[in-house]
């Protein structure tokens, strides 16, 4: 796991072939908008959150952001856990976030 700040997640993001996107806030908290192409996995659901993330692609690189970097610090560290060995968290989450955001279809 590496703590990347607001700069260097979106300059490393923006050059990596390789690259998933995670949200892990909650189903209220994306309602604000998302970064564009991201996979949304709620951290609050538990073992449902764990069984999401064994479904995923190992061999990725995975940005992981939330609202302020608290809980996405937290998804790296269980992603490390389970094996993931590119695990990227964002400095701040979205509230530091300068890029753009989408909204989320439902």
């Amino acid at each position: 796991m590496e703590d990347l700040t607001q700069d260097e997640w979106a300059e490393q993001l923006s050059n990596d072939d390789n690259a998933v996107v995670l949200d892990v806030r909650t189903d209220e908290e994306i309602a604000d908008g998302i970064i564009p192409n991201a996979i949304h996995i709620d951290i609050y659901k538990g073992q449902e959150f764990i069984n999401e993330l064994e479904d995923l692609d190992k061999d990725k690189n995975y940005y992981v952001y939330c609202r302020s970097g608290n809980r996405s610090g937290q998804a790296c560290r269980i992603m490390d856990e389970l094996g993931f060995e590119h695990a990227f968290n964002l400095e701040g989450g979205i509230l530091e976030w300068e890029g753009e955001l989408v909204q989320m279809e439902s």
